[in-house]
């Protein structure tokens, strides 16, 4: 069996190792988790419910450890890392409440009665990203397990130890064994296990464009359904007409929240014209402001980059741009980069691929043809923010964006309770929102004949 090294990216020390778990183990879970399943989908709707207000309420009890742990395995920072932590349990207070409103519907028909039922898939597979470990894999599993599946969990090798503890924290608040396993290993065995394995009855997979294709292709081949959250490169757009002095302050917590390490990023900036020069002005000194450092420091903004080996594709951007300033950065041990604004043209790589980095490609628009038009030049269409006092002009631009998630006036991207996801290159389906339970059952439908 083979291991690895966990590091903490903000000093480039080890923390642990690990094991990788191999096929036979990924297949000793699943076998597990389908007993457990059956119990589990036969409990009342209520013993459900309770179970996950449960399992909220001892997340409740160790936010403060779980936010520890996640800014010494990820680098974030101690602020963002115990509002993390505290979503994990407001997303499981809410799907508590689906086990009891999962309502299939009767139909009118003649000669009888017909009925639908929300039955479960069985075993759900989750495929978590290195960039919001816990976050991520509670939107999955959440909702997954209110609708009475059983789930398990690979994380990414990066960032795998909050998963690791939550998988704990599920058996300390009373919910079965083998309900909610993590399983730790490489995506080429365990993640191919999750999509190969008969027993697995759906996929959960956040992570890029191009796995992400590869993950749909292999569910296509054995009919199982798949839930896709891939990547982005999404615009913020600026108008003449906006607040300027609110948009400039909100830019850098867009585009350089967890270091840019976030497919919701608004790495792209389009300004109006007639207000361009002027709004550059105004972002400079936000962006000097915008502090990088120790994660452990309660008034940090961003920490580093996940690994020494994204560090140095990130900088690979920079090559041969127009970088118009930069912020500042920790120099020493760790993966630090500075922020960086850079003055691009549409066609540029910088303005079309998804960095997943602290880098922001600014571009000047015309009118709101022109604003729509270089949104929408993307292959990928996952969020974004438009920035109008004109309240047609929001109404306009945001149905004619072709975007999952949009903002007007802020860069609100994930809210529990309404549905999350993208369109074009950036994935299928949608997670969270009030019927994301529902996504985790299949609709039968019963005829009761009474003639």
């Amino acid at each position: 069996m083979s291991t690895f090294t966990v590091i903490d990216p903000s000093t480039g020390s080890p923390i642990t190792t690990l094991e990788r778990a191999e096929i036979d183990q990924v297949d000793a879970a699943v076998a597990d988790a389908v007993r457990a399943q059956r119990a589990w989908a036969a409990l009342a709707p209520v013993a459900r419910a309770d179970a996950l207000r449960a399992f909220a309420r001892v997340v409740e009890a160790h936010v403060e450890e779980l936010a520890a742990l996640e800014v010494r395995n990820s680098g974030h920072p101690i602020g963002s890392a115990r509002w993390e932590a505290q979503h994990v349990a407001q997303v499981l207070n809410y799907y508590s409440g689906a086990p009891e409103r999962l309502i299939g519907s009767q139909i009118p028909v003649a000669g009888g009665l017909d009925v639908t039922y929300h039955e479960p898939y069985g075993v759900v597979g989750i495929i978590v990203p290195w960039n919001f470990p816990m976050t991520i894999a509670a939107w999955g599993f959440a909702p997954a397990l209110a609708a009475g599946n059983a789930v398990v969990l690979k994380p990414a090798e990066l960032t795998p130890l909050t998963a690791i503890r939550l998988g704990e924290l599920a058996l300390e608040a009373g919910l079965p064994e083998g309900l909610f396993q993590v399983v730790v290993g490489s995506g080429s065995v365990v993640g191919q296990r999750f999509v190969s394995h008969p027993d697995m009855h759906k996929v959960v997979f956040t992570g890029s464009t191009e796995v992400g294709t590869e993950v749909a292709a292999g569910c296509a081949r054995m009919l199982k359904p798949v839930t896709l959250e891939l990547g982005g490169k999404s615009a913020n757009i600026v108008f003449a007409d906006a607040d300027l002095e609110k948009a400039a302050a909100g830019v850098p917590g867009s585009v350089f929240d967890n270091a840019g390490q976030d497919c919701c990023a608004r790495s792209r900036l389009l300004v109006q014209r007639s207000v361009y020069d002027r709004f550059l002005e105004m972002l400079e000194p936000a962006v000097a402001a915008w502090k990088v450092g120790d994660p452990h420091d309660e008034s940090t903004q961003m920490g580093p980059l996940i690994s020494a080996s994204h560090r140095s594709t990130v900088q690979g951007f920079l090559d041969g741009v127009d970088v118009a300033f930069r912020g500042s950065a920790p120099e020493g041990d760790g993966f630090w980069f500075a922020p960086a604004v850079v003055l691009a043209q549409p066609g540029d790589r910088i303005a079309r691929d998804e960095v997943f980095g602290p880098v922001l490609a600014v571009m000047p628009f015309d009118d709101e043809a022109d604003a729509i038009r270089l949104a929408n030049d993307t292959a990928y269409g996952l969020a974004g923010s438009i920035w109008t006092e004109n309240l047609g002009r929001g109404i306009r631009v945001s149905r004619g964006v072709r975007s999952g998630v949009l903002s007007v006036n802020s860069h609100s991207s994930v809210r529990y309770a309404t549905p999350f996801g993208g369109m074009k290159a950036s994935g299928l389906g949608r997670e969270l929102g009030p019927d994301a339970a529902e996504h985790f059952t299949e609709v039968k439908n019963v005829f009761y004949a009474t003639e």
